[in-house]
């Protein structure tokens, strides 16, 4: 079973940057997809992007579909999910999620495994 840890996050500008980690252990994360998910006050948990076991595909929700990217690294055990032109709409909470041995869902309840959270918010 694999434990997933996040790092990242914080208050950034509107236009600016943020990448996000997340981080396994416990687990031959090759085995897993991954996908991030957010979710902000009094509002459901909604898919951000997601990628398969092997790296191919990537999924994206369309409102971050060319500002956010999910690259992967299975010999490091992580995949990053590299925020672009943030906008105060994308200010949440942001998790990340692991499912074993299929393909990556944009359903939280698919996943098996989830993140702690981290806040992101984008204000000036």
């Amino acid at each position: 079973q694999v434990q997933l840890v996040q790092s990242g996050g914080g208050l950034v500008q509107p236009g600016g940057s943020l990448k996000l980690s997340c981080g396994a252990s416990g687990g031959t994360f090759s085995n897993y997809s991954v996908a991030w998910f957010r979710q902000a006050p009094g509002k459901e948990r909604e898919f951000v992007a997601a990628i398969n076991w092997n790296g191919y595909p990537t999924f994206y929700a369309d409102i971050v579909k060319d500002r956010f990217t999910i690259p992967r690294d299975n010999a490091k055990n992580m995949v990053n999910l590299q925020m672009n032109s943030l906008k105060p709409e994308d200010t949440a909470v942001y998790y990340c999620a692991a499912l074993f041995g299929r393909s990556a869902s944009t359903k939280p309840i698919e996943y098996d495994y989830w993140g702690q959270g981290t806040q992101v918010t984008v204000s000036s």
